[in-house]
């Protein structure tokens, strides 16, 4: 007997996730990976019970994609039954089984999807010894976002802790799913709410745009790779927090300074006044889809101005209103601005912005389970969907500052300086906000021997044209 299915229209950031996969199939480069390390007293049978039932509540997880009319849309299964592999590691020695866990949790990470049968959910459970587990788990992007992370977290813990004593499910049905937002967007985005996103994103947007002309280690290709590293530093509670001061004196948010901080060094490595970078917001401005599980986040982007002799306290304020409007006018899908702009396409990078921001101001909800102790495993897919993002995440010790990069373009050694050269711009930004943009430092005294342009007046360099220098002789 034919099981029955139901179809519905994909929503505009599935539609663009879709195109993409079509052209990189084999691409994970839009793979959500997590691994978490569980010590202690395992119950199986709730842990297996609970990830069922997250699947049960949630559409999106028993979606997959078909094509109508040359389009994507979303077909969703009434059930979908999820295996959740067990893999023996114990009997290997600790070494080894160090070692395995790293292998299968990267491979994992970086084992690609097919969108047209799924499920879009995969988990796999190693098994070290009787009292320690590694759980992976591994969502495409076409049916889920950061925000959703945190969701199928907490569901998970909830069913978890209840399904242990035995007892039925806590958590409310939803009372909405992902394919009526769809459908919502889609009827939403039309008439003179569409025509009135698109006048203001054309206003920001329209005419040539300019390519972040960043110096590279290697030439750009001509169909970009997606080859990707990260390397992080970690800002510290002192800076932190003098840098959240300066954004509360100057009515800005902790986003807009880092942003105005970022654009910056931009400026200072391009010597281009004209700056345009990519980040994403959460998209999730109703509460009807706040316990949701999709693909809801979108891109906008931020352009800075920073052409003239300008302070970083005037940046910033430029920053704040530029960030202001797009925040107001967010709701148009990155995809239908793209379409609407028709920018110069290319292979060998990404339309609109080649470089993305993001700043995860709040902190992941705490892993806990009863009888567990549960601590993450880092993992990654490998892989870089833009030049470079930079991704600046809060934690109990301060910021920590990572940099995604394009492996293509950039060897470890210039992100690790680059990192360095962002550290020493904020704390030269904190201590003088006042002084041109032009002149804040990027290297440390040390590297300097403490001297500065100032220190050589008749010879006319500006610090920018000094560092340079300095740069050039090491």
């Amino acid at each position: 007997m034919a099981v029955e299915v139901f179809v519905f229209p994909a929503s505009f950031a599935q539609q663009r996730l879709w195109f993409l996969n079509q052209l990189e199939p084999r691409s994970p480069a839009y793979n959500i990976p997590a691994a978490v390390r569980l010590e202690g007293w395992l119950n199986l049978e709730a842990l297996e019970r609970s990830l069922h039932e997250v699947v049960r509540r949630h559409e999106s997880l028993r979606t997959t994609f078909a094509v109508a009319d040359g389009q994507p849309v979303q077909v969703i299964a009434p059930t979908l039954p999820l295996t959740l592999q067990v893999v023996e590691l114990e009997h290997l020695s600790a070494d080894e089984r160090d070692a395995a866990t790293l292998r299968m949790a990267g491979e994992e990470a970086r084992e690609p999807f097919d969108l047209s049968v799924g499920p879009l959910l995969r988990a796999r459970l190693l098994k070290l010894s009787e009292d320690e587990h590694v759980l992976l788990l591994t969502m495409h992007h076409i049916v889920s976002d950061g925000w959703s992370a945190g969701v199928f977290i907490r569901e998970m813990a909830a069913l978890y802790e209840t399904f242990s004593r035995g007892d039925e499910s806590p958590l409310e049905e939803l009372p909405i799913q992902y394919a009526d937002y769809a459908e919502w967007q889609r009827e939403h985005l039309r008439g003179e709410v569409l025509e009135g996103l698109l006048q203001y994103w054309k206003a920001q947007l329209g005419g040539p745009l300019p390519v972040l002309q960043l110096p590279t280690d290697r030439p750009r290709q001509t169909v970009q790779g997606n080859r990707g590293a990260r390397i992080g530093v970690k800002l510290g509670t002192k800076l932190t927090e003098q840098l959240k001061e300066l954004s509360r004196r100057e009515g800005a948010t902790l986003f807009m300074t880092l942003l105005a901080s970022f654009d910056v060094l931009l400026y200072r490595y391009t010597g281009q006044e004209d700056v345009l970078v990519g980040t994403d917001v959460a998209n999730r401005n109703r509460s009807e889809i706040e316990g949701l599980i999709g693909f809801f986040v979108n891109m906008l982007v931020m352009r800075a101005n920073l052409s003239g002799t300008s302070s970083f306290r005037e940046l910033l304020g430029r920053v704040r209103e530029v960030a202001l409007g797009a925040y107001a006018h967010q709701d148009l899908p990155f995809e239908r601005l793209v379409e609407e702009l028709q920018p110069e396409r290319s292979l060998s990078y990404n339309p609109l912005f080649q470089v993305a921001f993001v700043l995860h101001n709040t902190l992941p909800p705490a892993l806990a389970l009863p009888n567990l102790k549960l601590s993450p495993v880092e993992v990654s897919t490998g892989a870089a969907i833009f030049d470079l993002l930079l991704s600046m995440a809060e934690s109990p010790n301060g910021l920590i500052a990572t940099l995604n990069y394009n492996a293509d373009l950039y060897d470890d050694i210039t992100i690790t300086r680059m990192l360095e050269h962002f550290k020493n711009l904020l704390e030269s930004i904190v201590a003088n906000p006042d002084e041109l943009i032009s002149e804040l430092r990027l290297l440390r005294d040390e590297a300097t021997g403490g001297l500065s342009a100032a220190d050589f007046p008749d010879a006319g360099l500006s610090q920018q044209d000094f560092e340079n220098l300095i740069l050039g002789m090491s």
